[in-house]
């Protein structure tokens, strides 16, 4: 369930919350493929699905990089600001893959409102991001990532 936040102004009273997980998504050998394309990276794990069926993981995993790229579209599942004219990505403070996805999987993301601040024309958000593969005990993606929400 997104939580429906009616202004940035009432962003401040969310710090330390948790927002809850949006919708789980499924992984595809197809976006996969496409990541590798885009980015260069062609290892194995990642595309040759019958070379990693003998690898350490069973299958073909996504790229860690392409689990973050995910993170503002998972988000959007998670929290929503009315009145923002535009939202940008900043950057992120911390990163961690902490465990493989899978290709086929279904991942979700949580988040809690680390800190909020003002910028000029917006406000500075910051979130404690985990995305999580579906029946799985541990985090596949630890972030804390910034976004800049504008009026």
């Amino acid at each position: 369930m997104t939580t429906h936040v009616k202004s940035i102004d009432d962003l401040a009273s969310l710090v330390g919350t948790h927002l809850g997980f949006g919708d789980y998504r499924t992984v595809t050998q197809e976006q996969v493929d496409l990541f590798a394309d885009a980015t260069g990276d062609h290892q194995w794990i990642h595309v040759d699905p019958q070379r990693a069926s003998t690898g350490p993981f069973g299958g073909t995993i996504a790229h860690g990089y392409f689990t973050l790229s995910l993170i503002p579209s998972l988000l959007s599942g998670v929290m929503h600001v009315d009145g923002v004219r535009m939202g940008v990505n900043y950057g992120t403070n911390k990163v961690r893959f902490t465990s493989p996805v899978l290709v086929g999987s279904q991942i979700r993301a949580g988040a809690t409102l680390a800190s909020i601040e003002p910028i000029t024309g917006g406000v500075q958000v910051v979130m404690d991001v985990i995305v999580e593969m579906k029946d799985s005990t541990k985090p596949s993606c630890v972030a804390q990532v910034v976004s800049r929400y504008y009026l």
